[in-house]
């Protein structure tokens, strides 16, 4: 998938440093990708808005 025109955003509980972090860019149609901050060139998880919002649901409950 091209991320060329993903605008990444990350927690504002991650701090000033930047680094480890996840990354989410939500701007993209039909998908939403996840990557390490430490390695923004490196692979990215790509999940459909559903599975993404499934995802954060579970998350929420914990």
């Amino acid at each position: 998938m091209d991320l060329t025109d993903a605008r990444w955003r990350k927690s504002i509980r991650s701090g000033a440093s930047g680094g480890d972090c996840v990354e989410v860019a939500d701007n993209l149609p039909g998908a939403v990708a996840v990557r390490d901050s430490k390695d923004r060139q490196g692979p990215a998880l790509v999940f459909t808005p559903a599975a993404w919002r499934s995802f954060l649901q579970v998350v929420g409950e914990r």
